[in-house]
């Protein structure tokens, strides 16, 4: 397209004074978005005046069309607007391959250029703030993002996640009264510092999720009493075998290997189980016990504080197999006389199972044909258990309900579990902060170290926590931000820089 201005006089942009005396004139490319998806550009011709006010420092100035020109820009704001609209959405690449298919082709860099002058959105005044660390590379950089939770959208996204880069910003912004945060200490001194007056308020998610991860430490303390509750078979009529055949035994529930031996990690979890608590009991730290077992310092902290080796074992030899849903066939068939794998192999397998030989060779490897083998009732795994534990006792089935009300019966410790958790989220849903304290002195009174120890944790942002159990406010806008930024950094690539990656967080598009 071709175009020139038809005004005899144009403004001079410096001190508005009007001239008609053109010293010269050239041609302007301008692009524009496309019609119909084919590109378009402006050519237009430009004059080039000189100002008549002797007093102005310009001496010649080139005109200017209102909502079509601005000095030096090779694009129409309605361009410029699109690209900045592409690149806030999918940045360099990934935006030049769209601008191209909408026919407005442009390079990466222009893109990333246009994205990182765009201006950012005044922060204003933010009441209440919600404040949640992401990784920009996960264990080893991380990054803050600050959330105005009424306003509902980011105000700032801060390198690192210590304590003192949160405190600097609150102490520019005095108007903060409630921050919502996670447990981290970083963010609770840095709140202290930088805000004294703001009330802090600890997630409720989060608390819940601490509540869950010391049910899960207690539930597999006691799976021996879980897997003891549904172990109880009834007597077997009495048979013709001989006097040595004990009859069939229980199947390996996880601690043997396929010659009947126990697996190399149950032997070397119980060795270093042992190892670690003689030496906590000679007075050795942590650390020394690291040195001197050539171990982790987390996989010590974690035999040490276990309280058996059930509850380090729980989850390896409790995990699901394919042969599961099949053994009960496998028990009717052997009582009716089949006792060859092979064929038991291919009757289960015409029932759908993908295993080997092998798999059901050593399920059977325990059984006698002599006696029956009456169907195990099958102990549910322990997130099960956990499950049941955490969930509104009106929202389970009634099959669910009396499971858990049978491990109750059977393990004193998770049926006082089961109860403190129920008040916890009664207390929880009903906004009844202040019965927080007594509800820590009752469960110091049952014999449960995993609860303990969340009380100690509690104990030390007893405030915090008091205000997450009493207040709407939460962070659950903040943990959808978080997951928009993941969003972000995978549509990059993960190779966006710190200031390109704060700008698209804070420009919703």
């Amino acid at each position: 397209m071709h175009a020139r201005v038809r005004a005899v006089e144009a403004p001079c942009p410096h001190c508005r004074s009007p001239s008609g005396r053109v010293h010269g004139r050239y041609l302007r490319r301008l692009s524009d978005a496309a019609i119909s998806g084919t590109r378009v550009v402006i050519e237009l011709l430009i004059r080039r005046f000189r100002c008549l006010n002797a007093a102005c420092a310009a001496v010649t100035f080139a005109e200017q069309v209102t909502g079509l020109t601005s000095p030096h820009a090779r694009y129409t704001p309605l361009m410029r607007g699109t690209l900045t609209s592409i690149a806030l959405a999918l940045a360099g690449r990934a935006g030049g391959r769209l601008a191209v298919a909408l026919g407005v082709p442009v390079a990466k860099d222009t893109l990333l250029r246009l994205l990182r002058a765009f201006p950012e959105e005044p922060v204003g005044q933010v009441r209440v703030l919600g404040v949640d660390d992401f990784a920009l590379r996960r264990g080893d950089s991380y990054a803050t993002v600050l959330v105005d939770l009424e306003r509902r959208r980011p105000v700032d996204v801060l390198p690192g996640r210590e304590a003192e880069p949160l405190a600097a910003w609150l102490r520019d912004h005095p108007e903060v009264e409630v921050i919502c945060r996670d447990r981290a200490g970083s963010y609770a001194e840095g709140a202290r510092a930088g805000a004294p007056q703001a009330v802090q308020v600890a997630d409720a998610w989060h608390l819940w999720k601490n509540v869950g991860e010391a049910v899960e430490k207690t539930v597999g303390a006691h799976f021996v009493c879980v897997r003891a509750v549904f172990e109880e078979m009834p007597a077997r009529a009495p048979t013709d075998a001989p006097a040595d055949d004990e009859g069939p035994v229980a199947a390996p529930v996880g601690t043997l290997d396929v010659c009947g031996r126990e697996r190399r990690l149950v032997v070397r979890t119980r060795e270093r189980f042992t190892l670690v608590q003689d030496l906590l009991g000679q007075g050795a730290s942590l650390e020394s016990i690291c040195h001197r077992l050539q171990l982790d310092r987390s996989t010590v902290r974690r035999f040490a504080r276990a309280t058996s080796i059930d509850e380090l074992l729980v989850k390896a030899v409790n995990r699901s197999t394919i042969l599961d849903k099949y053994r009960p066939y496998l028990h009717q068939r052997w009582n009716e006389g089949c006792h060859d794998p092979a064929q038991l192999h291919r009757d289960i397998t015409a029932l759908g199972f993908t295993g080997s030989i092998q798999a059901v060779r050593r399920y059977l490897r325990t059984f006698t044909p002599s006696a029956p083998a009456p169907a195990p009732r099958p102990a549910p795994r322990p997130r099960r258990v956990v499950r049941w534990i955490m969930t509104n006792p009106g929202n389970l089935t009634d099959e669910d309900a009396l499971t858990l009300k049978e491990i109750r019966a059977g393990c004193p410790e998770l049926d006082a579990v089961t109860d403190h958790v129920r008040d916890f989220a009664e207390m929880m849903r009903d906004l009844r902060g202040d019965q927080l304290p007594d509800w820590m002195e009752r469960v110091e009174q049952d014999p449960l170290p995993a609860l303990h120890s969340l009380i100690t944790g509690l104990r030390r942002d007893q405030d915090a926590v008091i205000a997450g159990l009493s207040t709407p406010w939460s962070s659950g806008q903040v943990e959808g931000q978080n997951t928009r930024v993941k969003l972000i950094k995978r549509a990059g690539y993960g190779r966006a820089n710190f200031d390109l990656l704060r700008k698209r967080i804070l420009h919703r598009t």
